[in-house]
């Protein structure tokens, strides 16, 4: 074998180590988020296998789509692609559980939402409670 092979070989290896990496957290996320395939690839729009074989490293991410995963999971890309060796941190059930409720509405629904919650979180910053 030529260097130029085993070189290519160690490049393919990482590719497939990094496609599996990321699959594994994308799975994580979800699960933490008690959400299902189903519920993500509707967000997406995107069959439900495709969910599938992104999280067992069968299928690349688009960037768009990873970017996409990042919002509806709370977690930053660099989770996902292993720059980031943070774990993602406790939330409490009250939060998870308004996390998997809002995961279920509409994208205008979500960000009104987001809206809201902000709206909230300058009232109480300002002291107007």
């Amino acid at each position: 074998m030529t260097e130029g092979q085993r070189v290519g070989r160690n490049v393919l290896q990482e590719k497939d180590s990094d496609r599996q990496v990321l699959g594994n957290r994308l799975k994580e996320a979800r699960e933490y988020l008690e959400l299902s395939q189903d519920e993500v690839a509707r967000v997406l729009s995107v069959p439900r296998t495709a969910i599938s074989l992104m999280e067992t490293g069968q299928r690349k991410v688009e960037a768009i789509e990873l970017k996409k995963l990042a919002e509806i999971y709370q977690q930053p890309i660099s989770f996902f692609t292993g720059e980031s060796d943070t774990v993602m941190s406790p939330v409490p059930e009250t939060v998870q559980h308004l996390a998997r409720a809002a995961a279920k509405l509409s994208g205008r629904d979500r960000e009104e939402l987001l809206r809201f919650a902000q709206f909230l979180q300058t009232r109480t910053v300002t002291g107007d409670r």
